[in-house]
């Protein structure tokens, strides 16, 4: 009697794969394409001249993990690529937490965050454009 009914219990918990969860590991050529959701810059920061960009990604973990070696893990790892008003310089980011740029002077700004694999390969990308407010004391950290 009570094997029967631990079977029937078993029977009806759904299965992760029910569920919709992949698999932990799955082969790189199943992999769907990695992707970036950027938000807007925080609103409150924003007032005061700090940016905070919030972000998240599918299909690829950040992971401070670099070189051609890493490009056959699964799932998939990566960091991103930051630029600030089409600069011809990047930095990396490898932290996982929202980007956080003080200093900025007044006016229209653009931020491309691009993520890239672990062999700095970019995957995917998003601009953010935001208005530094005009009137406030320039220095950076408060």
């Amino acid at each position: 009697m009570k094997n029967a009914e631990s079977a029937r219990m078993a029977s009806a918990v759904p299965t992760a794969q029910q569920v919709g969860q992949a698999t932990s590991v799955e082969p790189m050529a199943n992999e769907p394409p990695a992707q970036i959701i950027v938000d807007p810059p925080l609103a409150e920061p924003l007032s005061h001249g700090q940016v905070v960009i919030q972000y998240r990604t599918k299909h690829l973990r950040i992971v401070p993990v670099f070189g051609a070696a890493a490009l056959a893990v699964s799932p998939r790892i990566g960091h991103l690529h930051v630029s600030v008003d089409n600069a011809p310089w990047h930095w990396v980011d490898a932290s996982g937490l929202p980007l956080a740029i003080v200093g900025l002077p007044p006016g229209p700004h653009k931020i491309l965050i691009q993520l890239a694999n672990a062999n700095h390969q970019p995957l995917d990308q998003r601009v953010v454009e935001f208005t530094i407010p005009a009137g406030l004391p320039h220095t950076g950290h408060q």
